[in-house]
């Protein structure tokens, strides 16, 4: 089957190819393969006016190019070159199953990826199909959208197409494609690559192409290259601390899946914690615990001193000066992060001004929940209604019950010392946090009848998401944790 040009299309693409323009060592070029029966699953109509293009014409023809079958004008299509640490482990990977389409320039003058994930072999598919599944890419949806209204940088979802056609996993699964649109795909992975090429010309052009794209203040530097390092490690020292505060573990913290736009990428084994526990692994393939919700930090740090090394030749001619100034920039990490996470855990608290020890304040609730096996994002609800009426009967922490009197009264003492109205105190927590989450079991029982062909309920859990910070009759029973007595909940990879 031949794809056609979308070159009639009044849907409103805009597209510029920038990467495409960048030594060809670092991306292939590659269109998607069409399928059987392209349709339209779901279609993000917010997010297709924000990129300046007309959701009606799309909801109407969009699904073969979102889909693969049908190329929007101007598009050229490629398949990027990356590495990767995965648990770990080196190795070469590249885009497997998706193809960047190109960059839609927006009527604002943004800049943002197109791809379609799924959409049929690469160069770089390692034997396998180049194929996704309909529940997975509709689990992306679901949880990048999430993320997105709780403040978080991540990609977004545009579309989910169906292919008409079956794939093989451990059973046969309806095909889909997913349409992801991002910032940038750019990743840790991407600069190990060109770093193991060998390659100084294609490594020096894609940090410039970089700093131009993420940082363009930063492109007349002294260093360039040294800083470059040192926004992406701010970035990603805000986007862990970011997860941490809403109980968000992503499952699969490999050096290909950090962005060096800071945004959070692929969701594949992700999940969002119930109950409070640093220890919290939901990914199957994750025996040992390495992408653990409490490593999370440790691993974006250890993620972080990849990336320094693969910038190593850019940052100084001389290999010792150039880890002596890679090593010191590194070591700012643990104390970025704190101050980030810090940050929020004050708000969550309501904490309006800095004591020394808000810190031990934060971490004595949360050992409290922990003891107490407490559900995460409902006490921290429960601890914003009691700053907002005065009264703390209705904390769910149902451990020591001295203990909670104890650091109540430490909290309140600290509330009453930053001489803040309750009002003020109030909506800084209800801006930190949020009513409901995806919850896992949620998000399961939408997915399940989604594949089933009924989307409504997908749909309602959107509505739901697409508001975390208000509650209200119809989210009430999204807020609810799952049933007692549920099984250990499991992620999969979705590949």
């Amino acid at each position: 089957m031949a794809l056609k040009s979308d070159k009639k299309s009044a849907a409103g693409w805009r597209f510029d190819n920038s990467y495409a323009r960048l030594p060809e060592a670092l991306h292939s070029q590659v269109g998607p393969i069409p399928v059987a029966r392209p349709g339209l699953a779901v279609l993000n109509e917010r997010l297709a006016g924000d990129l300046g293009l007309d959701a009606g014409v799309l909801r109407e023809s969009g699904g073969e190019i979102f889909a693969g079958n049908r190329i929007p004008e101007g598009s050229e299509p490629l398949a990027e070159a990356y590495a990767g640490h995965q648990f770990g482990n080196f190795t070469n990977l590249g885009d497997g199953r998706a193809v960047l389409l190109g960059e839609q320039i927006t009527p604002g003058g943004g800049r943002f990826d197109i791809q379609l994930k799924g959409s049929g072999p690469t160069p770089y598919s390692r034997r396998g199909d180049g194929r996704a599944a309909l529940g997975p890419m509709l689990r992306e949806y679901i949880m990048s959208e999430a993320m997105h209204a709780l403040g978080i940088p991540t990609t977004r979802s545009l579309a989910v197409a169906t292919t008409g056609e079956q794939i093989v996993r451990e059973e046969l699964l309806p095909g889909a494609v997913l349409t992801r649109v991002a910032a940038s795909h750019i990743r840790v992975g991407t600069f190990e690559y060109a770093h193991a090429l060998g390659d100084r010309a294609a490594l020096e052009a894609l940090a410039r192409y970089t700093l131009a794209r993420h940082d363009p203040a930063s492109v007349d530097a002294e260093n360039p290259a040294l800083a470059l390092f040192a926004a992406v490690l701010e970035r990603q020292a805000g986007l862990v601390a970011q997860w941490v505060c809403v109980g968000f573990v992503h499952g699969v913290m490999n050096t290909d899946n950090m962005a060096l736009s800071g945004e959070t990428i692929d969701y594949g084994p992700c999940a969002f914690i119930d109950a409070y526990d640093p220890d919290a692994v939901f990914s199957s393939i994750d025996r040992a615990g390495r992408y653990a919700y409490g490593q999370q930090p440790n691993i974006a740090h250890w993620n972080l001193a990849r990336l320094a090394e693969a910038l190593l030749p850019l940052i100084d001619d001389d290999q010792d000066r150039a880890v002596a100034l890679a090593g010191e920039a590194l070591g700012r990490f643990p104390e970025s992060f704190r101050r980030h996470y810090l940050s929020g855990l004050r708000a969550k608290l309501g904490l309006l001004t800095e004591e020394e020890d808000d810190f031990a304040l934060a971490r004595e609730f949360l050992d409290g929940l922990k003891e107490a096996k407490a559900d995460f994002t409902n006490s921290f609800v429960a601890l914003t209604r009691a700053a907002e009426t005065g009264r703390s009967d209705g904390l769910p922490w149902s451990g020591d019950r001295t203990a909670l009197s104890s650091w109540q009264a430490k909290w309140k003492a600290r509330l009453a010392r930053q001489q803040r109205s309750r009002d003020e105190v109030a909506v800084v927590m209800r801006r930190a946090n949020p009513f409901v989450i995806p919850r896992n079991h949620r998000v399961e029982e939408a997915l399940a009848a989604a594949v089933a062909g009924d989307f409504a309920v997908m749909q309602r859990l959107l509505d739901i998401l697409a508001d975390p910070f208000t509650g209200t009759p119809a989210s009430a029973p999204y807020q609810e944790a799952p049933p007692a007595g549920s099984a250990a909940y499991r992620t999969f990879c979705g590949t």
